[in-house]
């Protein structure tokens, strides 16, 4: 696993080589630090601390993370899981980690790509918010709270609960805590009719690194803006959010048209990318590229899939989708008519009839092996790279590699790529997001897929947005850079990372803000916005 930046391998290779030492100080740094925490809670400390003694610690620290190739080791795992019941809570573990030098790291659902929010080469806690997760509606504002613990599912739910016809435009995941979405900007399926989920936020509470909680009027407009997309873990830890609710109809239309290699699936995807000026903003299509087995003679093959939502009934999408897209031959029999919350469940892979109960459930996913990037396409890929993709596709240990296309355009051309951090709008076709699932645990299997990965996606460099390339931050991915794990980063080394995720004036906006509002860097991870004391730019 070579994904951590040399400093923070320097500092995990001290681990290693003086773990006695580290295990008497870790133990005496967790006594100091939960004596401060006694001291300021008194007789509520033990219904939201975990320590390693603690028969609950495990499972907390290991089920809620979800990629097994960055699951915590001995060397790497928390001194204290943290469930804050109140904010209170929050409050307290600031104010004594600062005192005793601890790092914090959030958590709301685990499903950090790089597994930042549950390791860290440094002393640590774990301040898991999964426990603050109250969701409150307001139909006649048509706006909600939501606390950062709270998943997407239950967000989706508790909107359904109230109202038929509002809904909010975030992911597809449903157990992805809302916290670490909604810091990263948030895409989902009716970002080309309401922007991405940031874009959505009208206010928050967020506690910051002085223990104060403070609220947009109190905050300012530099850290508001700042927090919607700008990454979570840099400015402090947002409690709640509140969002403006959307309009949706009472019927939606979906479809998953699957087309392979043998059904003109090259050419079809090559084709998909003329359509995001011609869709209109109510369609979004993404394709699913993977490698299959035929059905036809039981021979491997690529498969294109092609899935969509239409904020409208599907006597409409027909003559759209058949007026610019008619190669993909959709037919009505192809099309689902269903309600916006169910087809939440559609897109996450629930089979048609299951109970919306499901929606909150926070159960842990199945843990597996994974490796994502990341990358924004402004100009059509021609079809001898997508070919060459087909190829590297076939390689036999790559049986489960997925490329995502998500298409942009609409509602995204519109919005200002200053508008918030997120700054991936006009000018770019559509999102490509490569993952790789691996069940070997094995040094070499963990070796071999990240070469692959990393291989293709050196591959695409000419083929993707350029100066800088591009990448979604929500899709974190430390090969393209880390921080000084110990604070004292240049601003050189923060833009390897930083200028791909922000571009330029956003990331230079985002350091001035880091300034004023965290001048000792205590909200940092190997990539938070950096405290710098000057910078160019």
């Amino acid at each position: 696993m070579n994904s951590l930046g040399p400093s923070t391998m320097f500092a995990y290779m001290f681990f290693l080589l003086f773990p006695f030492s580290l295990v008497n100080s870790a133990k005496d740094t967790r006594e100091d630090f939960l004596q401060c925490l006694r001291s300021q809670n008194s007789n509520s400390i033990s219904s939201f601390i975990n320590t390693p003694n603690n028969p609950s610690y495990s499972s907390l620290l290991q089920n809620y993370t979800q990629n097994l190739r960055v699951r915590p080791t001995k060397t790497l795992e928390p001194l204290v899981i943290i469930k804050p019941k109140k904010a209170f809570h929050i409050q307290t573990t600031i104010i004594c980690s600062k005192k005793h030098g601890v790092q914090i790291r959030i958590r709301s659902g685990g499903h950090d790509y790089e597994g930042l929010s549950s390791v860290s080469p440094l002393p640590f806690v774990v301040l898991d918010l999964m426990d603050l997760r109250n969701i409150t509606v307001d139909l006649a504002n048509k706006s909600a709270w939501v606390q950062a613990g709270a998943s997407l599912g239950e967000v989706y739910y508790r909107i359904a609960e109230k109202s038929s016809t509002l809904a909010f435009p975030a992911g597809v995941g449903l157990t992805v805590g809302v916290g670490g979405h909604f810091s990263g900007g948030g895409e989902g399926m009716m970002m080309r009719k309401y922007g991405i989920a940031a874009d959505n936020i009208i206010d928050a509470k967020i506690i910051n690194a002085e223990g104060k909680i403070i609220d947009r009027e109190s905050m300012g407009e530099d850290l508001f803006w700042a927090i919607r997309g700008g990454g979570g873990n840099t400015f402090g830890v947002v409690v709640a959010w509140k969002i403006n609710l959307v309009d949706v109809p009472p019927v939606v239309t979906v479809f998953n048209v699957t087309r392979t290699l043998e059904q003109n699936a090259t050419n079809l995807v090559h084709r998909w990318q003329y359509l995001v000026d011609k869709f209109p903003e109510d369609l979004a299509l993404r394709i699913f590229v993977r490698r299959v087995n035929s059905s036809q003679d039981g021979n491997t093959t690529i498969q294109a899939a092609f899935t969509s939502l239409f904020l409208g009934r599907v006597d409409r999408l027909l003559p759209i989708v058949q007026e610019h897209f008619p190669e993909l031959g959709l037919t009505k029999n192809d099309c689902i008519e269903m309600s916006w919350i169910n087809s939440t469940l559609y897109f996450a892979g629930i089979p048609n009839g299951a109970s919306l109960d499901v929606l909150l459930k926070r159960d842990p996913q199945g843990r597996i092996f994974f490796k994502g990037k990341s990358d924004y396409v402004q100009e059509p890929i021609p079809k001898n790279a997508l070919e060459e993709i087909w190829r590297r596709l076939y390689k036999m240990d790559a049986k489960m590699a997925e490329l995502q296309f998500t298409i942009l355009g609409g509602k995204m051309n519109e919005i200002s790529e200053f508008s918030i951090p997120f700054p991936h709008r006009a000018g770019n076709l559509f999102q490509i997001h490569y993952a790789l699932l691996w069940h070997e645990e094995s040094i070499k299997e963990i070796n071999w897929h990240m070469k692959w990965i990393r291989e293709l996606y050196d591959f695409m460099a000419p083929y993707v947005a350029k100066h800088p390339r591009t990448a979604y931050v929500n899709y974190r991915d430390l090969d393209l850079g880390t921080n000084n794990i110990h604070g004292n980063s240049t601003y050189e080394e923060a833009c390897a990372w930083g200028l791909k995720y922000f571009k330029v004036n956003n990331f230079n906006r985002l350091i001035q803000v880091k300034a004023t509002v965290d001048p000792n860097n205590f909200f940092r991870n190997e990539q938070s916005i950096p405290y710098l004391d000057h910078y160019a730019g």
